[in-house]
């Protein structure tokens, strides 16, 4: 029954934020060879540390469930795409780009993005 009721709300879930999440990212996010700037550079250590944390946890949470809808209904490759983008890890930047390179992800990613008229990802 647990089960059930995950995979249904994980599937609804992965429907909602993933599209969402991938309209949200910048068009030229992967055109650059290294990362641009640290988004929490500006605030304050503690805060800093509380958001890294949370998005890290919130990040865990999209793999885990992208590796489930690999066997589940749901977007599961989007789904860990979208969860490794938030977690922090060294050569995160390399990784994302290795992912999005692969044509299916990156054909899936510029479809959400075309039907939310956003531009398409550029590499």
């Amino acid at each position: 029954m647990f089960v059930t009721i995950a995979a249904m709300t994980g599937f609804v879930l992965s429907i909602v934020l993933v599209p969402w999440i991938i309209v949200q990212i910048p068009s030229d996010y992967f055109s650059y060879p290294q990362r641009q700037k640290y988004l929490w550079s500006g605030w304050h250590p503690l805060i800093r540390m509380i958001a890294i944390i949370m998005k890290n946890m919130l990040g865990f949470i999209f793999v885990a469930a992208g590796i489930a809808m690999l066997v589940l209904p749901g977007q599961g490759l989007l789904t860990i795409l979208v969860g490794l983008f938030l977690i922090e890890f060294p050569y995160k930047y390399k990784v994302e780009r290795w992912l999005i390179k692969r044509p299916f992800i990156f054909k899936a990613a510029n479809w959400i993005r075309r039907k939310a008229n956003r531009s398409p990802l550029k590499i």
